[in-house]
């Protein structure tokens, strides 16, 4: 008697990134080809009608996001956090754009630490435009409740945050936001879905700047928010009105991208965490701010919601700005650059880039001073990378 077999189990985390999207090809190719076609011809007026008004599936105008390689991608974005569905953008600000436009004119709620565009997205574009917007440090999340003063309201935040690496407690939040009859959404551009994913938290979005882990080569330029299917709707419409589709050559590049999404991310985690060991203790650093480093304010809450500790690390010199800015132009393996996610290691001094167009005086209160470098650590030796910031520490 043949024994009962096994229920198949879920495959793991690359298997699912790897074959979910396989496109059964008449070619044999194991994988999509690139639609570049911007329209698609009907048999018939009555076919364009029902795909028009969602009667039946069917690709009509790819600003709409109706293009086979572009829908190839959402459904492996989607798959990365067991979403609904996801939509892919031109960029990060897209996404972030076009969700808080869709889900926030109620009134929108930022907790902790930002990216400074979209900060300034909030304060010189949203605000003005009439939409309230309320920040709350990430010592004031008490005051969520209070805040929550109309139904339909949107929380929003960065865990980690750029550039202090702080840490929220998403579960917490997305409790505090749903009793407020409000949705929480989640930056979860520098965890990337491999270390975190905010959905299985309790947040109703995950939006990413797919720019930087989730392309990782630094050529491309796209963005991402994963969703149920009712909390997508809105946000496709506000991007087919404003334009923000990517083009299916990009689509195609990020699918690749994702393919490999797992492997990079553990070697970013294993590269940040001997970097930050290694630089606690250097005279010329003030503090290491990496959620890896037992000693970091928020390690323990990272340690529960997070299954690696990612790719980028903050080092807070002593000196301020003008000595932080020599060891970084002393750097020769670190590319002094914006941006981060890539498998080359990054440097850059977030006063003079991610938060120049924050003003000194709210840096300072939040905490981000001008003697900070954010590191992106890529998939370089660790040794090397080691080695550099302490050739380039010496010069102080």
């Amino acid at each position: 008697m043949q024994p009962e077999s096994e229920p198949n189990p879920e495959p793991g985390k690359a298997t699912r990134i790897i074959h979910n999207r396989r496109h059964k090809d008449s070619l044999g190719s194991p994988y999509s080809p690139v639609y570049n076609t911007t329209t698609y011809r009907f048999a018939d007026t009555a076919s364009l009608q029902n795909v028009i008004e969602g009667r039946m599936p069917g690709n009509l105008y790819t600003r709409w996001g109706s293009n086979p390689t572009i829908r190839e991608l959402e459904q492996g974005l989607a798959s990365l956090e067991d979403a609904d569905d996801a939509l892919a953008f031109a960029s990060g600000m897209a996404a972030i754009s076009a969700t808080l436009f869709a889900h926030g004119r109620n009134g929108i709620v930022c907790i902790g630490d930002l990216y400074g565009g979209t900060q300034e997205l909030l304060t010189k574009h949203l605000q003005p435009l009439g939409i309230p917007v309320t920040f709350l440090l990430q010592n004031e999340c008490e005051q969520l409740a209070s805040a929550l003063n109309v139904p339909g309201m949107l929380v929003y935040c960065e865990t980690p945050a750029n550039p202090t690496l702080g840490i929220l407690d998403i579960r917490k939040l997305a409790q505090q936001a749903h009793s407020g009859d409000a949705l929480l959404a989640v930056d979860n551009t520098f965890a990337s879905p491999v270390n975190q994913r905010p959905l299985a938290l309790g947040a109703d979005f995950s939006i990413h700047s797919a720019t930087k882990f989730l392309g990782g080569h630094s050529d491309l330029t796209a963005g991402a928010v994963m969703a149920s299917a009712d909390h997508i709707r809105p946000i496709a419409q506000w991007r087919k009105n404003l334009g923000q589709i990517l083009a299916p050559e990009t689509a195609a590049l990020l699918s690749r991208s994702l393919r490999t999404l797992p492997v990079r991310v553990r070697q970013h985690n294993e590269n940040a965490m001997a970097v930050a060991r290694a630089m606690q203790n250097h005279p010329a650093i003030k503090r290491v701010l990496y959620p890896g480093l037992p000693d970091f304010p928020g390690h323990s809450l990272a340690s529960q919601q997070m299954e690696g500790f990612g790719g980028v690390l903050t080092l807070e010199l002593n000196g301020g700005r003008e000595k932080a800015a020599k060891v970084a132009d002393s750097l020769k393996v670190f590319l002094l650059a914006t941006s981060l996610g890539g498998v080359e290691s990054l440097v850059s001094q977030p006063c003079a880039t991610s938060h120049h167009g924050i003003s000194r005086e709210e840096r300072e209160r939040r905490g981000i001073t001008d003697g900070m470098l954010r590191l992106s650590i890529g998939l370089e030796d660790a040794k090397d990378l080691i080695a550099d910031l302490n050739q380039a520490l010496g010069q102080l």
